[in-house]
């Protein structure tokens, strides 16, 4: 089992720092398994298909500045038809227009975030599951994960993943912990954007966090949780999906 580290978002954030969008592809000997997926091959194409110029300049999206999951999975020699599995925190777009490139596979999402899409929320855009994608649901469970709620995935494979509930940023958005060759992850999306988040009260990034979030004292209860989280186990990997640094960090590791 491998893991493969992939940035398929380039913005320039209203601080000043400039974000990436951190997916990660797990090779199997079954399948590929995709966490988050980034922007699609179709809109870095036709970027005018899906976005306005008023969003790409109010998210500040480098569009040419990113390559695609579906071409960086064919670089690396792999059929990006073997993925047969996405994963998503959340359904912003940054993390899940690149399910365009996927047609095959089935998505798996905690079962508040479906619902707040569906329900027609303005922060989403439709497209992303407009080619109608095989959806698998997680609702609450009494299931743990180190104190946290766990939601286990229904994968064919002999990983064992499971979406982790930390809410705020969305209605439904979820983290994900997954454990290769004896080292445990917990991918936590947008729980937080930079992990300074964690360590500086005053860092400039907690605004923009607050503005983009649908519940911000669920935010901040989840960041708090995390940050404790992080004191208590240092043996578990844990990243985010726009800090660079911390991806730099990881395909250091690997």
């Amino acid at each position: 089992m491998k893991i493969h580290h992939l940035n398929c978002v380039a913005i320039q954030s209203p601080t000043g720092d400039n974000a990436i969008g951190h997916c990660v592809l797990i090779e199997t000997a079954a399948e590929l398994i995709l966490l988050d997926a980034g922007i699609s091959s179709i809109d870095l194409a036709q970027p005018s298909l899906h976005f306005s110029k008023a969003l790409i300049q109010q998210i500040g999206l480098n569009l040419t500045e990113i390559r695609s999951a579906k071409e960086q999975i064919l670089a690396l020699g792999l059929d990006p038809n073997c993925v047969t599995t996405v994963v998503l925190t959340h359904l912003d777009f940054d993390h899940s227009s690149g399910l365009l490139d996927f047609p095959q596979a089935t998505v798996h999402i905690g079962v508040e975030e479906l619902a707040s899409f569906v329900q027609g929320n303005p922060r989403y855009l439709s497209f992303v599951l407009e080619h109608q994608p095989k959806i698998e649901v997680y609702a609450a469970s009494p299931e743990h994960w180190l104190g946290f709620e766990a939601r286990y995935l229904s994968i064919h494979s002999d990983l064992k993943m499971a979406l982790i509930p930390l809410f705020g940023h969305t209605i439904g958005h979820c983290g994900i912990t997954f454990e290769v060759d004896k080292q445990v992850y917990f991918y936590i999306g947008d729980a937080y954007y930079l992990r300074a988040e964690l360590t500086d009260p005053h860092h400039p990034v907690h605004e923009l966090t607050a503005t983009r979030a649908v519940n911000n004292t669920q935010r901040i209860e989840t960041l708090n949780r995390l940050m404790t989280f992080v004191k208590d186990h240092p043996e578990v990997c844990v990243f985010g999906y726009h800090d660079a640094a911390e991806f730099d960090d990881e395909l250091g590791a690997f």
